[in-house]
């Protein structure tokens, strides 16, 4: 799935905006806490700001995640966030994926924030 997100990112010109890339470009400074200021600066790496891929892979990747890149999921998901046990939440729209946001980080109550499976 997470594979699909990318794909489909890249095949509407969307950035990725994905966070690992830009962890990867602030590192050693990054304290375990990415914050707004954090996606603001001007890496190399920094896919929020830069569209496209990093100019280098920022991980070996796995014989899974290459199959997964050459295979993504059939998915119409453009957003995904971590749910904090493991697993992601993927979202068609920004609206949804803004409220999995509130539920699974920001951690808002579920009666405030959109009821998500």
């Amino acid at each position: 799935m997470l594979s699909a997100v990318f794909i489909n990112r890249l095949n509407k010109g969307m950035p990725l905006q994905t966070d690992p890339t830009v962890i990867y470009g602030i590192e050693p400074k990054f304290d375990g806490n990415l914050r707004k200021a954090d996606l603001r600066k001007d890496t190399a790496y920094n896919t929020y700001m830069h569209k496209g891929l990093p100019p280098t892979p920022i991980a070996m990747p796995s014989k899974e995640s290459i199959l997964a890149a050459a295979h993504p999921a059939k998915s119409k998901a453009l957003f995904f966030v971590a749910k904090g046990d493991g697993n992601s939440h993927f979202s068609e729209t920004l609206k949804e994926h803004e409220s999995a946001v509130d539920r699974y980080q920001r951690k808002i109550a579920p009666n405030k924030a959109l009821q998500l499976n």
